[in-house]
């Protein structure tokens, strides 16, 4: 089985200039992806599609081959993925002879991904003989049930989703079904979806759920996600996708954090915050320590505690430690923290 992964890396980046090649960690961003694609057991060629020949010499260095520099025309901001896999395997064809059945599409821009995901999305395409490819995607984290279109010159409203529920924009999120985006993690798709489709995915597409998404397009991303990578010191054959060398102890607060923020101390009229929640018991699961804290009480004197273990197990949030004793106040200061988005 022939199977090549192809990593686009134009050199014209605006919002980070110079971006794939930029020190990531201990290396240029871009060849985190190519050790990635040489470090997958089905993967046979791991090709850098680029228009630089600087860039080139740089993915070759870090072990891609880069048999060819990618035309101008197909290497401006509105440049398609189909194009540049397409101009690829054409290429390989006309002067090699070489056509592979699966082609990997690995965007320079995620650095940080699981070298047996890579392996475990080959296999669901081959395992699967009508798909036509497999895509990673992550739990959405904007509600598109609650998304709307604008009339420019009216104003008025029309909502990005229709579907069976009644005026969905006006129900709670939990009437809605599970939504997942794509997240440029890790593509695979047969060649002739390529050439004889036109397309970079076909009709038939798999989805492979991933819980982190780290693809870099501004310098908020670029420092979070090299805050993880150095923080966790990463290891992308390690399949937790954390901690590879060392557990850690995590402490959260429980309102605002764990759960949403309610008006009077009314503790009681919780709710959990989901999202937050599979974070925490991500870290759990993967052996860290952790620390649950909270003010509750503090003011007013009331114990709390019942109900908010009570709150705790019905939420199902995994944890080691509850402490009670977090002072009240306005504003809390400390040297430690880190943003929910960073973990």
């Amino acid at each position: 089985m022939k199977v090549i992964a192809i990593i686009p890396a134009r050199s014209g980046s605006k919002t980070i200039p110079d971006k794939n090649i930029r020190m990531f960690g201990d290396k240029p961003l871009i060849a985190h992806s190519i050790r990635h694609g040489i470090q997958s057991k089905y993967v046979n060629r791991v090709i850098v599609s680029t228009d630089s020949e600087h860039y080139a010499k740089i993915a070759k260095e870090y072990g891609a081959e880069t048999p060819f520099l990618r035309p101008p025309e197909i290497s401006g901001d509105l440049s398609t993925d189909l194009e540049v896999f397409s101009h690829a395997l054409k290429w390989l064809e006309k002067n090699e002879g070489y056509v592979p059945e699966i082609c990997v599409h690995l965007r320079p821009t995620h650095p940080i991904r699981n070298v047996m995901d890579i392996d475990k999305i080959i296999e669901m395409l081959l395992g699967s003989p009508s798909a036509d490819s497999v895509r990673s995607i992550s739990p959405a984290i904007e509600n598109p049930f609650k998304m709307w279109f604008m009339n420019e010159n009216t104003r008025y409203l029309a909502p990005v989703v229709t579907c069976e529920i009644p005026e969905a924009y006006n129900q709670p999120r939990q009437r809605f079904p599970i939504v997942y985006s794509q997240n440029a993690c890790i593509d695979v798709v047969r060649s002739r979806v390529i050439l004889e489709m036109n397309s970079m995915s076909g009709k038939n597409i798999l989805g492979y759920v991933m819980g982190v998404n780290f693809d870099i397009d501004t310098e908020d991303q670029w420092r979070k996600a090299e805050h993880y990578y150095l923080q966790n010191r990463f290891d992308n054959t390690d399949p937790s996708a954390s901690t590879a060398n060392q557990t850690r102890t995590y402490c959260f607060d429980i309102d605002g954090i764990i759960a949403s923020i309610v008006p009077d101390l009314r503790y009681d009229l919780a709710v959990p915050i989901q999202e937050n929640v599979r974070k925490v018991n991500q870290l759990y699961d993967t052996g860290h320590k952790i620390i649950l804290f909270t003010a509750r009480g503090s003011k007013s004197g009331k114990g709390w505690q019942d109900t908010t273990e009570r709150q705790l197990a019905e939420w199902g949030v995994k944890y080691h430690q509850l402490i009670f004793g977090k002072p009240a106040a306005d504003y809390y200061i400390d040297d430690k923290s880190i943003d929910m988005e960073e973990l």
